[in-house]
């Protein structure tokens, strides 16, 4: 999956600039505007794969889960349950097409800024291709390093016990990390010049090669510093989860309170590091940089979808094991592996959520440099408002994704009680359970709730740009762009630790779990409703806020003409 989806981004990207080439010649602005719209597509999917994806898979969860385990007593994925097969198949419709689509979005955007601004750098006037292209050699020489590193986890080191499974997925991140800094040394000095300008703002700015090195290689460390800390706070490894698990004794109000405070503190770290990734990038290459360092975060891109992608698949291969009734030491077996998936789909998400905080900062420098914005002025009345407004907009988003997930699991959980209800023979297993009308449920849901989010999402600066102007459209794209990332990294770690620490407590492998356990005890029943309200938050509403923060900004670069020239209706009529 993650080499597939690498591999046809780079070639689809670079079979589009050639045939547009045919039609611009040498106009190289024309053409890199132009194929600003790549991006644009590839978030707009991303927002159906995210949004519509989250909305599908945690209906089908919590009314699974509501009903069946903590109603009916009754294990995971057992085929008595009505919504065990639209639990399954959301697994892949919102981790896998969402991630997917999610990562797809912010490789195409970030290669799209960087190649708008080396447009109206050296590199487009002077029509130097092979440094024009370097935003597409860098994700190139990534699909390389990380054939190279498959080859770690697969030949090199050999994994014979379950202990051992975590540890080598964490260690793929780091070896490829690693290696790539290497690959990003020789693509820089290969097809850069030693010096060149880079637009900025108006300016040209003497750029050397070796600062154009040091911003994708901090992109790339600041996606691991990320991961990592992620994996910190979700993992039960670790004290976080642990204390988060330990305070299940006294209740479910304790593990939501302590959850939260969990989630907020995750955000400190991560935070520090795009911080830091911003300044030393920008300060190096200008907008450029920034653009080039969210490229180097994804660089191993199919590295980090690999291991995003083992979650759901062991997942999946766990609720085949339950419904066909394989022996329990399989279904052990695929436990582990999901257990391990589990944490490290967590640090996927704060990979995305961190190279799409970087994409969206760099399509808002495209889109300042495209609507000749020189300076944003928070002191001026015009840009202060939508600044407020663009910071509550994450609110409003996750509001309405939460509340889809909320009623269309309510309908799921009245159509599994009455299943067990009027069904005669459901719980002793002679009769099959009505499972298509609870895959209608979720299917539908999931289209009809995605409509208002997605609205919210593309029509948000489409109308501050056209009525309110360039100022107010680039104060609403910093104001979401800041308080989003701030939401959606809280509600992930949040959600994916209360997970984590109902697995904890289930596994039983520490003295202190077993006394917290077994299953069905007071601290484990505490733990499941922790879990239940975390589903939401950490694959619905969490992660669908990359896509408000990088649509919303893409959307703005491609429409930057238009409202530099016709914007801002309301500030002419009055």
């Amino acid at each position: 999956m993650g080499f597939l989806l690498a591999a046809n981004g780079l070639l689809v990207l670079y079979i589009s600039i050639n045939a547009f080439r045919l039609y611009y010649g040498d106009d190289w602005e024309g053409l890199f505007e132009s194929i600003t719209g790549y991006g644009l597509g590839g978030s707009s999917m991303a927002l159906f794969g995210r949004v519509g994806g989250g909305i599908y898979t945690k209906a089908a969860d919590v009314g699974a889960d509501l009903v069946g385990k903590i109603e009916q007593n009754i294990p995971e994925d057992d085929p008595r349950n009505p919504a065990v097969i639209a639990d399954n198949v959301g697994d892949n419709v919102g981790d896998i097409a969402g991630m997917g689509s999610d990562l797809f979005g912010s490789y195409a955007e970030s290669s799209c800024a960087a190649l708008f601004v080396a447009s109206i750098s050296s590199f487009g006037i002077n029509h130097d291709f092979s440094a024009m292209s370097y935003p597409l050699i860098i994700s190139a020489m990534g699909i390389i390093v990380c054939l190279i590193t498959t080859l770690f986890a697969t030949d090199f080191f050999k994994i014979n016990n379950v202990s051992e499974i975590e540890p080598s997925l964490k260690r793929q991140l780091l070896i490829s990390t690693i290696l790539m800094t290497a690959g990003i040394a020789i693509v820089t000095f290969v097809a850069l010049p030693s010096k060149f300008t880079i637009f900025d703002f108006g300016d040209q700015k003497v750029v050397k090669n070796w600062h154009i090195f040091f911003c994708v290689s901090i992109g790339l460390w600041a996606g691991l510093a990320i991961g990592y800390t992620t994996e910190y706070y979700t993992s039960n490894a670790y004290s976080p989860v642990q204390e988060l698990a330990d305070s299940c004794r006294t209740g479910a109000a304790t593990n939501v309170i302590f959850g939260l405070a969990l989630g907020y503190n995750s955000v400190i770290l991560p935070i520090f590091s795009i911080a830091i990734a911003i300044y030393v990038s920008f300060s190096l290459a200008a907008m450029y940089g920034v653009a080039v360092a969210a490229l180097g975060m994804l660089s191993t891109i199919s590295t980090g979808l690999a291991i995003d992608a083992y979650g759901p698949i062991s997942d999946n291969a766990g609720g085949i094991a339950e419904m066909s009734g394989m022996t329990r030491s399989i279904r052990e077996r695929t436990d582990a592996l999901d257990a391990a998936g589990n944490t490290t789909a967590a640090i996927g998400k704060g990979f995305a959520i961190g190279s799409a905080a970087l994409v969206s900062l760099a399509l808002f420098g495209a889109f300042a440099s495209r609507a000749e914005i020189k300076t944003v002025d928070v002191l001026t009345p015009k840009v202060f408002i939508g600044l407020i407004v663009g910071a509550m907009l994450p609110y409003w988003f996750s509001a309405m994704t939460m509340k889809s997930v909320g009623s269309a699991a309510l309908k799921m959980v009245e159509e599994v009680r009455r299943q067990f209800s009027s069904i005669p023979g459901l719980m002793e297993g002679t009769v099959k359970p009505d499972y298509a009308t609870c895959v209608k449920i979720s299917t539908d849901a999931s289209l009809r709730k995605m409509i208002l989010p997605g609205a919210l999402v593309i029509l948000s600066p489409l109308i501050a740009g056209t009525f309110f102007g360039v100022e107010t459209l680039a104060g609403l794209l910093a104001g979401a762009l800041v308080s989003g990332v701030q939401v959606a990294i809280s509600a992930s770690n949040t959600g994916g630790a209360w997970d984590n620490a109902k697995k904890y407590i289930e596994a039983g492998t520490s003295e202190h779990a077993k006394s917290l356990g077994p299953k069905g005890s007071d601290a484990h029943k505490a733990a499941v409703i922790g879990d239940t309200v975390g589903d939401p938050l950490k694959d619905t509403s969490g992660p669908s806020l990359n896509i408000l923060i990088k649509l919303m900004a893409v959307e703005s670069l491609v429409f930057a003409p238009f409202f530099a020239a016709h914007g801002g209706l309301l500030f002419k009529w009055f």
